[in-house]
């Protein structure tokens, strides 16, 4: 089932999109056994695609449409960067003051490590330890914000601070709590009045609590070792809220990533001052310097919440989120004025990114991939 919401032709797309992204988008359902998918694609200003593809729900089959709410987990972490170089560009806080100027009594595994530890650090994913060191024993863990920076004590690093990439929530979390001490707002309150409410996302929710009585709401699945479709339960991550909370759907991503391509634009308004983009975007750690050998790319970086490498000679920002039953990603590439975002209701699949890729070689000409579904980039559950 898919449910064409509606395309506005800005120039001639290419053919991929144009005669073939319905069929390869049903193919890939059946294929991934993923219940429903959302896209939407903006080009040169304007939203090209917008549809829904099979059923938020096995069981009512209501389809998937602009407004079927996700939860877009790690995609979450731009809004929270944004959020902190605004504040900074406002000059009410650097990023690189440090966490224990407004949490006095905040300690790391090393002594060295807390009295040098900053804001930028943590959104760099900075502090040494592993990818998602401690992170699954807070996720969906009956404990407060401020009793997991309390834990983080306990996470020995296997690696070099500052030196080291590791990806780590519990950072983002900790540098998202710095928003209150500043603004006197929680960091759900501010993102929405700062970021939300002047892209008109009405349709958007900070925090994932009660998110099954979310009007719109999809269900989360999963597949067995058998590949049986089974649906789970919602998680409930608010206590991670800054790195990963929020839930919205492909219209209201439309509109954020709208104005990522036109620096900071929406409306012909000026919404975020392009210095905060270009905050976000500058590489604050380098993962890799090397030629891909599966992709044509030589580098791959993380600003302030967003991944950045070079895609067949274009610079290319993204990042992928996921939770139980949700696997969603977001992308733009502002010298091609062009954004994507594709969110899914199945967590067992790469279909997600397959299909990211075969918009992106689409508009960016890399020769198609014929079987690219099975042959999809790793990601994340972030």
């Amino acid at each position: 089932m898919a449910c064409c919401l509606f395309v506005v032709t800005a120039q001639a797309q290419p053919a991929f999109i144009k005669d073939s992204l319905d069929s390869y988008i049903t193919r890939g359902l059946k294929d991934w056994n993923v219940p429903g998918l959302a896209i939407a694609i903006i080009k040169d200003g304007k939203v090209v695609v917008m549809k829904g593809f099979g059923v938020r729900d096995i069981e009512t089959k209501a389809p998937v449409d602009e407004n079927t709410l996700f939860m877009i987990a790690s995609n979450s972490k731009l809004f929270t960067g944004t959020a902190l170089a605004q504040l900074e560009y406002d000059k009410k806080l650097s990023l690189n003051d440090k966490i224990t100027k407004y949490f006095p009594d905040y300690t790391l595994y090393d002594a060295n490590t807390t009295n040098l530890v900053t804001i930028k650090d943590m959104l760099g994913h900075h502090l040494g330890t592993k990818t998602f060191q401690g992170d699954f024993s807070f996720w969906d863990a009956n404990v407060s914000r401020s009793q997991i920076m309390y834990k983080m004590r306990y996470l020995q690093p296997t690696g070099l601070f500052r030196q080291d990439y590791g990806y780590c929530n519990s950072c983002f979390l900790t540098a998202g709590e710095v928003i209150p001490k500043v603004t006197g707002k929680p960091w759900e309150v501010y993102v929405y009045d700062s970021l939300f409410a002047p892209l008109g996302m009405t349709n958007t929710y900070a925090l994932g609590t009660n998110m099954e009585q979310m009007p719109g709401a999809a269900r989360p699945y999963t597949t067995s070792y058998s590949g049986v479709l089974q649906e789970l339960p919602y998680d409930h991550v608010d206590n991670l809220a800054p790195a990963g909370s929020i839930v919205s759907c492909i219209k209201d991503i439309a509109k954020w990533l709208t104005m990522q391509v036109d620096s900071g634009r929406y409306n012909s308004k000026q919404v975020i001052p392009w210095p905060v983009l270009r905050r976000t975007r500058d590489m604050g750690t380098i993962i890799s310097s090397r030629k891909s050998s599966s992709l044509p790319s030589n580098y791959q970086g993380y600003g302030l919440g967003v991944f950045q490498r070079d895609y067949n000679g274009r610079q290319v920002f993204y990042h992928t989120g996921g939770a139980n039953g949700f696997v969603t990603n977001t992308c733009f590439v502002p010298d091609e004025h062009l954004a994507i975002t594709i969110l899914t209701n199945q967590d067992n699949q790469g279909f997600f990114e397959a299909l990211r890729y075969q918009v992106l070689d689409a508009y960016l000409g890399v020769p198609y991939v014929t079987g690219a579904n099975n042959n999809c980039p790793a990601f994340w559950k972030s």
